[in-house]
């Protein structure tokens, strides 16, 4: 049964323009002709085209945001202006307060905000946590076994709360939350990425986490869809099938060494060597656990499928980076 239908936005604004998938959210919705205005908000000037989109200067941590969506008469709120590594906000403390602060001070603008209608967030399934006491698959109603207490899970989860809280407050507001799964492709570079572009990839000692991954075009299509689609509240959304950790090496046809989190000896001598001790611990803990998202909901109720699975989703990422890993492209790589 597909979600409930609304009528469809008018003025939509969006937040994290600056970066590449927000970015591509506007240009896919200043596409759309029924959209009247699509507006998209960031601190940092976005330096990628965004079609009929237009480009406002502005802190989501900033009250004043509540002006702006007043004034442009916005009824639909995409809310991409969370950052998934401290690198892209300039450190841990700043990362934080974007990500919490920023949540916390649009839902209240969307709050005051009579002619808002609907909000989508963009969210992660890293709010489920990785443990070994986990259940095979995670539904949206199911609440991690071992709760994320550091990095980008951990503000995804308090960012929840807010939405959460909005919710209740404006009842007559539709919500639309996404729980993605770890977004992978040929132009996105997260810690994920990084880690499998090692040239050396430290693997957990005796771990073989399930992995579920989503092409960085679904996130966009899939937010795209939302906006304009059906109203689920929270969905997961993530490709088809899993890969084990050592199946996802296996692809990437890179060595492995095995590694013992903070052991001594050659384990810790390859820790600080390959870059293990520099992965947050959501992610050692994502490669040694893994993590499965249950995508009934996302198909049945939110009438969407994904483009690629999770190993096709992954063989993109490795195309891409062989490609890139060529003499040849060096230079163009360089520009």
């Amino acid at each position: 049964m597909v979600g409930t239908p609304v009528p469809g936005p008018r003025v939509v604004l969006v937040t994290g323009v600056a970066r590449e998938l927000a970015g591509r959210v506007v240009r896919r919705l200043a596409d759309d002709p029924s959209l009247e205005r699509v507006i998209g908000v960031d601190l940092v000037p976005p330096r990628h085209p965004m079609g009929r989109g237009e480009y406002v200067r502005a802190d989501v941590r900033s009250p004043l945001l509540a002006r702006l969506i007043a004034q442009a008469g916005v009824d639909t709120v995409v809310h991409m202006g969370v950052i998934a590594t401290p690198r892209d906000a300039g450190g841990r403390v700043v990362q934080k307060d974007i990500n919490v602060l920023g949540t916390m001070q649009l839902m209240a603008a969307c709050q005051k905000s009579p002619g808002v209608r609907r909000v989508v967030v963009k969210s992660t399934a890293g709010v489920y946590g990785s443990s070994p006491r986990d259940p095979a698959v995670f539904t949206e109603e199911m609440t991690a076994k071992k709760l994320p207490r550091s990095g980008f899970p951990q503000d995804s989860m308090e960012a929840e709360s807010y939405v959460r809280g909005l919710s209740r407050r404006r009842p007559d507001l539709d919500i639309t939350m996404l729980r993605m799964a770890n977004v992978i492709g040929p132009s996105i570079r997260t810690v994920l990425t990084d880690y499998f572009r090692m040239p050396v990839l430290p693997v957990p000692f005796g771990q073989q986490g399930r992995l579920q991954f989503l092409h960085e075009d679904d996130a966009v299509a899939a937010v795209v869809h939302a906006t304009t689609g059906p109203v689920v509240g929270t969905v997961n959304v993530a490709g088809d099938g899993v890969l084990s950790l050592g199946q996802a090496v296996a692809l990437s046809r890179r060595p492995w060494l095995a590694v013992v989190p903070g052991a001594g000896g050659l384990s810790l001598w390859a820790s600080r060597r390959l870059g293990w001790a520099a992965l947050p611990s959501d992610h050692l803990e994502f490669l040694s656990y893994g993590r499965v998202i249950d995508t009934g909901r996302m198909r049945k109720e939110l009438g969407f499928a994904p483009a690629y699975t999770t190993r096709g989703a992954f063989e993109s990422f490795l195309a891409a980076r062989r490609a890139g890993d060529r003499p040849e492209q060096a230079p163009e790589e360089a520009l």
